[in-house]
């Protein structure tokens, strides 16, 4: 009797062990296979909260067939303690292993609200916006000139959600000046900037931004930045050009930056220049009279006068030799790799075409057809 309770014992025992084995592999398979959600959603979890709200609401937006089976699953992967706040943008068929690894893994929110702050040449810009999980794609909610009167409500009320993300979008050629008053325009930064970067030592780039982060510390960023950039691009630097430094070399590029605002041409520029530098010309480039004029506080808002011209500063390349004894503006990695790597032409003249570009001549007659040319155009724009 004792041997059959036993078998019978031991029988019962493999089954509910071949059963739990089956159920562990069924687990894990749910675990891996691709989720149910048919359009990606964007889930927020917030500070304090855990996994099983987490987990009911990733069941009531179809992204799991099981909060428990969820809960489980975190357990088994000892990841259920980890969970990070935010903002997630969770895509379609999303396995539960991605969705835990998402939650706990943290970092950046990937989608929800972002505040992007535009310091550009010739305005500041606030953008609020959001994400569009099924496109992927941005929804802007609104934007505004922070120097033009109050914010938006809406601005305030994203301002105080704790997953807003925060990105500044420093444009090429902005001065360092414009730079320094943008930031202290910004209240989601704090602390004050004691001294006036040098021109041409900040990188225009994107950079992420949290509330309270230090304005100074926001520079040094962007000073490390340009810093890389600059002894790359002297490294990567060509034979034989005009260009005795690093600093030379970023003056340059911060001539070019201001020239064109069409990529192709950079490199076309620079070989003007470089050019009118070894045949012992005058640069003769408008951007350089300019900040002789303002020095780099604003913008000029209208064109430049004859007497202007002809004024004597350190920066008027109209009446001094060589390059001016500053750069006149932030340039961009472009326009860095553009100054010691310029195309090979025999260009030493240029003029707007009218289309956004410019012109390139090799002869000063050749020049002076197509400055008659865009005259033509301007005066045609000016009718209109």
């Amino acid at each position: 009797m004792w041997r059959a309770l036993a078998s019978n014992m031991l029988t019962v025992l493999a089954v509910g062990l071949f059963l739990l084995a089956g159920v562990i592999l069924w687990g894990k398979s749910q675990y891996t296979a691709q989720g149910p959600l048919d359009e990606a959603i964007c889930l927020q979890v917030k500070s304090g909260s855990n996994m099983t709200r987490v987990s009911r609401d990733l069941e009531a937006s179809g992204a799991v067939s099981s909060g428990a089976m969820f809960r489980i699953s975190a357990r088994y992967s000892e990841k259920a303690t980890q969970l990070k706040a935010g903002s997630y943008l969770v895509k379609e068929g999303a396995s539960m292993e991605e969705i835990i690894d998402q939650i706990t893994r943290g970092g950046a929110s990937s989608c929800g609200t972002e505040i992007v702050y535009r310091i550009g040449v010739n305005r500041l810009l606030l953008e609020v916006r959001e994400l569009d999980p099924a496109t992927e794609q941005f929804v802007e909610l609104v934007e505004f000139d922070p120097s033009e009167g109050e914010a938006p409500a809406v601005y305030a009320e994203k301002r105080a959600e704790r997953d807003t993300r925060y990105r500044l979008a420093m444009a090429e050629g902005v001065t360092s000046w414009q730079v320094v008053e943008g930031l202290k325009a910004w209240d989601v930064l704090a602390g004050e900037v004691d001294e006036l970067p040098r021109e041409g030592l900040l990188a225009p780039d994107s950079y992420d931004v949290t509330v309270g982060m230090e304005r100074a510390a926001l520079l040094a960023q962007m000073q490390e930045k340009q810093e890389l950039r600059i002894n790359a691009a002297w490294e990567a630097r060509v034979d034989g050009l005009p260009l005795q430094s690093r600093e030379e070399m970023l003056i340059l590029a911060s001539i070019i930056e201001k020239e064109t605002g069409v990529p192709e041409e950079r490199r076309q520029v620079a070989s003007v220049f470089v050019n009118r530098l070894d045949r012992g010309m005058r640069l003769q480039t408008d951007p350089t009279v300019i900040y002789g004029i303002t020095k780099g506080k604003g913008v000029l808002g209208r064109g430049l006068r004859q007497s202007e011209l002809r004024g004597v500063t350190p920066w008027n390349t109209y009446v001094i030799e060589g390059l001016p004894p500053t750069p006149i503006a932030n340039p961009g990695l472009a326009s860095l790799e553009a100054a010691v790597n310029p195309d090979t032409t025999d260009y030493v003249f240029f003029v707007a075409d009218g289309s956004g570009g410019h012109a390139f001549a090799e002869t000063l007659d050749e020049h002076n057809r197509n400055v008659a040319k865009w005259r033509a155009i301007e005066a045609q724009q000016q009718g209109n």
